[in-house]
């Protein structure tokens, strides 16, 4: 090998260490754009939600069967983690621009001199081409990539704990209605037991018509309630079915809203514990590097761009010796250097560096929407408990009041329709009762989406 060709195979590993720094500005994370505190602290004690795996929150074994599920079966999931490896395959494809393309050619020629005499010629080579990343523009424009990446995998964390909540979210919804469901079918039984007895002592004339009529609205009432949570509850089992991606056993579906279904308490940290680690920020701070990076690759588009091509290899005019003929060897270093692009350089420093604003912005509004989810979700859990308290004792005191009011109006000391406010009073009592309790597990299924879902 020659010692031109020595020195010009070098070039690369020089290269490739004046290539390690980039024209891209130093990324330096700031301040958050939120308070150091939510407004609402939580008091309890144990293991922080953003940390806590969704097993160890998700208590009722029929629940976490229906999220394994889930996570295996659903399509939005599924698309999220095939764009995340497409995203890698295409930062693989950005960072094969650091190393050298080798390829190898075998050609023949064969030609006419015009003296009645062909001449034949065949080579083989194996040639090496590379841009000398001087300036940083490729390893830029790698590091963008490279950051792209990152930000579509943690869009995939945060489509998983987006899904797991959702599933929670559906599951406890179907148990309420469930419960709203037998409640108002045993009204309704209750209440045309009720009606026929009215209407018999309507008949004998020991009522009048207007207790009957009384009786006659409660019973409807309830036999459109019950018809309208049957059809809540097949949407439920229809919107259930949708996340989990396939029909779920009838022995996971709850047929009740369960007391200890999710963890009684989430202990939430600090915003800057919480929300830098939850996968949407992360990955709008991804988007944001990937930005940055841009600007070096657009900084570096003023400056020479030098490439490298050489080949080694064998010619011959017989090619059953190819092998054995003449050694061959090329070596042509460009370079091309930008005198007048019609102000496109310019043009993209300034598009590149509008782009790393908007993803700033973008990940400070990430981080805000971060801590209002958290700090709503907070407001809710420091009441609910005195909300579920109060409604316990509203249905006792309803039923008491209900079981006085009967025993008063079967004693003909109270009306009908003193009774009849009684029977209504408990029953929406009763379904207030469940509503909170819904709202109680629902609020703590969003607490622990809101601070990451445990998968930081």
């Amino acid at each position: 090998m020659t010692r031109s060709l020595k020195l010009g195979l070098m070039l690369p590993a020089t290269a490739l260490v004046l290539s390690a720094c980039t024209l891209a500005p130093k990324y330096e994370r700031g301040t958050l754009p939120v308070a150091d505190q939510f407004p609402t602290p939580a008091t309890a004690q144990g293991e922080s939600a953003e940390t806590l795996p969704w097993q160890k929150v998700f208590l009722d074994p029929r629940l976490q069967s229906v999220i394994y599920e889930a996570l295996v079966n659903n399509r939005d999931l599924r698309i999220a983690t095939l764009n995340a490896e497409r995203v890698r395959a295409q930062y693989s494809v950005q960072r094969a621009s650091l190393f050298p393309a080798v390829n190898g050619t075998v050609s023949g020629r064969r030609a006419d001199t015009g003296t009645g005499t062909d001449t034949e010629s065949y080579s083989a080579d194996i040639g090496a081409s590379w841009e000398l990343d001087l300036f940083g523009r490729v390893r830029s424009l790698s590091n963008a990539a490279l950051n792209t990446y990152f930000a579509s995998a943690e869009n995939q964390k945060a489509a998983k704990v987006s899904l797991i909540s959702s599933v929670a979210t559906a599951w406890l919804t179907l148990g309420a209605d469930q419960e709203q469901l037998r409640l108002s079918r045993e009204t309704l039984r209750l209440r045309e037991e009720s009606l026929s007895l009215t209407q018999k002592r309507f008949d004998l004339g020991a009522t009048d018509a207007l207790g009957l009529r009384q009786e006659q609205t409660l019973t409807e009432q309830a036999r459109a309630d019950v018809a309208q949570l049957e059809a809540l509850v097949q949407q439920d089992k229809n919107a259930l079915r949708l996340l989990v991606g396939v029909e779920v056993e009838a022995a996971n579906l709850p047929n009740s809203l369960p007391e200890n279904a999710v963890l009684s308490d989430l202990p939430v940290g600090l915003p800057s514990d919480v929300l830098l680690k939850r996968p949407d920020v992360v990955a709008a701070e991804f988007d944001l590097k990937s930005a940055n990076a841009n600007i070096g690759a657009a900084r570096a588009a003023f400056f020479p761009r030098i490439s490298l091509t050489g080949a080694v290899g064998k010619a011959s005019t017989d090619l059953n010796n190819l092998f054995d003929g003449a050694d061959t060897w090329s070596f042509a270093p460009s370079i091309s250097v930008p005198i007048f692009a019609g102000g496109a350089n310019i043009a993209g420093l300034e598009s590149s560096k509008k782009a790393r604003d908007i993803a700033l912005a973008t990940y400070e509004k990430s981080i805000q929407t971060a801590f209002r989810d958290v700090a709503d979700a907070l407001a809710v859990r420091s009441t609910i408990d005195t909300r579920l308290t109060a409604q316990t004792r509203v249905v006792e005191a309803a039923s008491e009041t209900e079981a006085l009011s009967r025993a008063r109006f079967d004693r003909g000391v109270d009306s009908r329709l003193t009774l009849t406010d009684a029977q209504r009073t408990l029953y929406g009592a009763q379904q207030g009762l469940i509503t909170t309790r819904l709202t109680r597990a629902l609020n703590l299924t969003r607490l622990y989406a809101a601070t990451g879902g445990g998968l930081q």
